[in-house]
């Protein structure tokens, strides 16, 4: 019996992916937006109160500018439509971007480690806490506004390199909260040894950060499968059709925003071709419908077929 192949056509064309695009877009500007003034305004407060846990704070922004810089270039390179080179699409330069931006972050993690411990040898006052706590509020505030938005994009595009940069900025709020207390107890109760102590539990949790997003980065570029609730949805949807005898070979992994789902259709050995198409495409618009955008591909089997046992050229 003929057996047939039917695909669909992903992200091009569909009507969810200018808004995602847009969105996607928006995420990043503002980002890199946010990021900057925050480094102006650490910065002045450094040099105004020589606080190690400011300067980690600092630290922490500057790495996120890069990120977002890296993730504003790597954004607009994967919402790329597929080309001859690149059929699939340019979705894997997102999860590249999560990578680059988990050894910024371990970066800076470790170079305030090193200053947290001189510190912590050579103790130093924090002068002018006012206005260190003054910045880091609006920090604080910036961060909140910022990361609601990004949170937003993220339910609507899926975006990996999106969502890598909003966990900077949640931690950046649980940091810039950890800077007020350090600050305020080094400041007006005289422990200094509080400040670079601080410190190094912001290092700290910016190194679990940054091992987070390389792991999830990593599951795209290793095509990890989708979780088991959506390939048991998967399943249900296919074995809901009722001329669908069974399915094997399932197959899912994600490029950037873009899913990608296959599988073998076991079908009555009996149909004609332009029946099994036309189931094939019946199966195709409901796993489109769950799953927004997805390229579905899907491969026609009659029921109960064994392929041929693989022969190799003799000498092998």
């Amino acid at each position: 019996m003929s057996q047939a192949t039917t695909g669909g056509g992903g992200l091009a064309g569909h009507p969810l992916a200018a808004r995602q695009a847009r969105l996607m877009r928006l995420a990043t500007v503002a980002s890199v937006s946010v990021a900057s003034v925050l480094i102006a305004a650490k910065l002045v407060a450094w040099f105004m109160t020589d606080s190690v846990s400011l300067l980690s704070s600092l630290v922490d922004s500057l790495m996120d500018v890069a990120a977002s810089l890296v993730n504003l270039v790597a954004v607009r390179h994967a919402l790329q439509p597929p080309d001859r080179e690149h059929r699939f699409g340019h979705g894997k330069a997102e999860p590249l971007a999560g990578l680059g931006q988990a050894a910024f972050i371990a970066g800076s993690a470790v170079f305030l480690i090193v200053e947290s411990i001189d510190r912590l040898i050579a103790p130093a006052p924090v002068v002018a806490g006012t206005v260190g706590i003054a910045v880091m509020a609006v920090s604080i505030a910036l961060s909140v506004a910022l990361v609601a938005f990004q949170n937003f994009v993220v339910r609507r595009t899926g975006s990996t390199a999106i969502d890598a940069d909003a966990l900077h900025y949640r931690s950046d709020i649980l940091v810039n909260g950890a800077v007020i207390v350090a600050i305020a107890l080094s400041a007006n109760l005289g422990w200094s040894w509080a400040d670079p102590v601080f410190a190094l539990v912001i290092a700290g949790y910016i190194l679990y950060g940054s091992y987070q997003i390389a792991r999830r980065s990593l599951d795209l570029l290793m095509d990890r499968e989708f979780s088991d609730d959506d390939r048991a949805r998967i399943r249900q949807i296919v074995l809901d059709h009722p001329e669908a005898r069974s399915m094997h070979d399932l197959r899912t992994r994600s490029s950037g925003v873009q899913p990608f789902v296959q599988f073998h259709l076991e079908l009555d050995a009996n149909l004609t071709l332009l029946r099994a198409h036309e189931i094939a495409d019946a199966i195709e618009a409901r796993v489109k419908q769950a799953f927004p955008g997805a390229e579905v591909i899907i491969h026609q089997d009659p029921e109960g077929y064994e392929p041929p046992p693989l022969l190799l050229p003799s000498g092998r």
